[in-house]
């Protein structure tokens, strides 16, 4: 598309932005200039100044958009809970080996990328609503014990985002079958199966 086209339709920005997630797909967060993201888009050099301060801050809007497609899947798939907590907290832990296969670049400006969360408030905001989801399932789990045996549902919340995280990193990236015969949802329904019955979240 030409600079002058995508100004007209008010679409530069987001072209940039999918410009830059292809490039962080194929090459890396580090590995790409601001120069490459212009040129992937079809515009000047000079284009994504109108739009952002430089490359960080292109980054930082590709994790932006990641997280808040992040989080309205997760709350798809934990659906309130529905037909029962132990279900659809499963169901999230799928939806977040989806996210990861199906939109690589975006996960990778997210956690990959070693931008500063907390420095940017919208960011901040899209990731945070992404954890809420997480901290609503565990809060929905803990219902089945007495409140003085109810773990804390950010710790839970954060032992599985971290669990699920290095399922991807380990075994859900590159050829399929290549580290283990066994298929990343299995391994991750397993691990966090295991973790919550640990902790009496759920039953035998």
């Amino acid at each position: 598309m030409s600079e002058r086209r995508s100004y007209h339709h008010g679409n530069l920005r987001q072209a940039l932005v999918e410009a830059t997630a292809a490039l962080i797909e194929d090459l890396g967060p580090q590995a790409f200039t601001l120069a490459e993201a212009a040129r992937r888009a079809g515009v000047s050099a000079a284009a994504p100044y109108r739009h952002f301060k430089g490359r960080e801050d292109l980054i930082e809007e590709v994790a932006r958009q990641g997280f808040l497609d992040f989080a309205a899947r997760l709350e798809a798939a934990f659906d309130a809970g529905r037909p029962r907590a132990l279900t659809a907290f499963l169901r999230m832990g799928q939806a977040y080996l989806d996210f990861a296969r199906q939109r690589p670049g975006y996960y990778m400006a997210m956690f990959e990328s070693g931008i500063s969360i907390a420095g940017n408030a919208e960011l901040a905001l899209a990731s945070e609503r992404a954890q809420g989801m997480l901290l609503k399932a565990a809060e929905a789990l803990a219902q089945r014990l007495p409140p003085e045996r109810r773990p804390p549902p950010r710790m839970v919340a954060n032992h599985v985002w971290a669990l699920s995280h290095g399922v991807v990193e380990l075994f859900s990236r590159g050829k399929p079958g290549g580290r283990t015969p066994v298929e990343p949802s299995e391994m991750l329904e397993s691990g966090v199966i295991i973790y919550l019955r640990g902790l009496g979240l759920i039953g035998d």
